[in-house]
């Protein structure tokens, strides 16, 4: 495993192992789904305000990531994910550069492939829009193709349905464009899956400077942040940080747009290197506890240990508990084992109530669930968690 996660790197340090870059594009994939989990939950408290964020999740989340990489990518060349890993994105020289230039002269080869405002855009299309049109095109598939596994590999196709005789052309062009688009998505699919294992085989071999095909349209390719980018961003803290922003903010002047621009939202998107993978930490933890036989094991003992904790009714009167008592109807217990004291026949699929008594599972269920109640047969005892408690005997 050390020798694969090296050879993508070779000679050259600064050169991220592709294990590095699966790993980025899986933090990446995991922002969207918990971000709208977490939304969801909190839309249920105050759905009134939040019903139309959740019904357009999609342009909604597409937008505020613009904002964020657009931060990112100007400060450090890398997106927030890119960052967290330490990896950011740079210009491919005409001239091949020497690995050695990096550690000769890192400044001037930093300026040389630092991103300009063209390629800022360029990695925001391929950070931000081609995700977003891939959820799209995934969604629409799903809609015109009804749900259907239709890929190469299946020869199921759904049922087709003609247009009315009475629709216009409009609505024929459209219906002869939903088959077209069923029929070739699949294909546009794998094509875009097999392009992506082509440039990750050829970046993991040292045969190309992308990991993507979509960065090698693009021209930029990743590499490690250095030295040399970290002292590029505090000259760009100090250079936006100019006289009269420093001192204490009172209310009236945290949210003017200056103070706003220049001070409090550069702090709150550097935060998020925190508190984003914090909370899809969370958020698996959660997903694991919810999913294992502990957690469920140490519910179901502090379920039980709050229902023996809870205050015990006032008892009723006399005369009504002896009438309870009286109209709570008993059952003998039969001398010979195999004979179930409810029906008083052979005993067939025994199964065990609460108290440790044998009866046929039928008859027990029928006891619990529908005829005299949550109480024991033979004892009049209270059964906790009434036909739940129920458990079969293999013989």
């Amino acid at each position: 495993m050390e020798f694969m996660s090296n050879i993508s790197s070779g000679i050259d340090d600064n050169k991220p192992s592709l294990f590095e870059l699966v790993s980025e594009q899986q933090l990446r994939d995991l922002l969207e789904p918990s971000i709208r989990y977490l939304l969801a939950i909190v839309t249920q408290r105050y759905p009134r305000y939040l019903i139309h964020i959740v019904n357009r999740f999609d342009e909604a989340y597409a937008i505020a990531m613009l904002l964020v990489e657009r931060h990112y990518l100007k400060a450090w060349n890398g997106s927030f994910t890119e960052n967290f890993y330490g990896i950011k994105r740079e210009k491919v020289l005409t001239v091949n550069e020497l690995p050695t230039t990096n550690r000769t002269a890192p400044g001037p080869l930093r300026e040389a492939t630092k991103l300009g405002e063209l390629d800022s855009w360029k990695a925001l299309f391929v950070i931000v829009g081609v995700p977003y049109l891939k959820r799209k095109l995934d969604d629409l598939y799903e809609i015109h193709a009804g749900g259907a596994a239709q890929n190469l590999f299946t020869n199921y196709r759904p049922r087709e349905e003609e247009p009315d005789e009475n629709a216009s052309s409009t609505e024929k062009i459209m219906h002869k464009l939903k088959i077209g688009f069923r029929k070739a998505y699949p294909v546009i699919n794998a094509a875009y899956y097999l392009s992506m294992l082509g440039f990750n085989l050829a970046y993991l071999f040292n045969k190309s400077y992308y990991h993507t095909p979509f960065d090698y349209m693009v021209g930029l390719r990743m590499r490690r942040l250095t030295e040399a980018d970290h002292r590029a961003y505090e000259l760009l803290k100090a250079k936006n940080r100019k006289p009269g922003l420093a001192p204490i903010l009172t209310w009236w002047t945290m949210f003017s747009p200056k103070v706003f621009t220049r001070v409090i939202l550069p702090k709150l998107l550097d935060s998020l290197k925190v508190l984003l993978p914090t909370s899809i930490f969370f958020l698996k933890f959660l997903e694991w506890w919810y999913a294992s036989d502990f957690a469920r094991q140490l519910s179901s003992k502090t379920s039980a240990a709050i229902e023996l904790s809870r205050p015990s009714v006032p008892a009723p009167p006399p005369a009504e508990d002896k009438r309870k008592e009286a109209s709570r109807k008993l059952v003998e217990l039969p001398k010979d084992s195999k004979i179930c004291a409810i029906c008083n026949n052979e005993m067939t699929n025994p199964a065990a109530i609460q108290t440790g008594f044998v009866f046929c599972y039928p008859c027990a269920y029928r006891w619990i669930e529908e005829d005299e109640g949550p109480w024991c047969p033979i004892t009049g005892a209270k059964l906790l968690g009434g036909s739940e408690g129920l458990r079969r005997i293999m013989v």
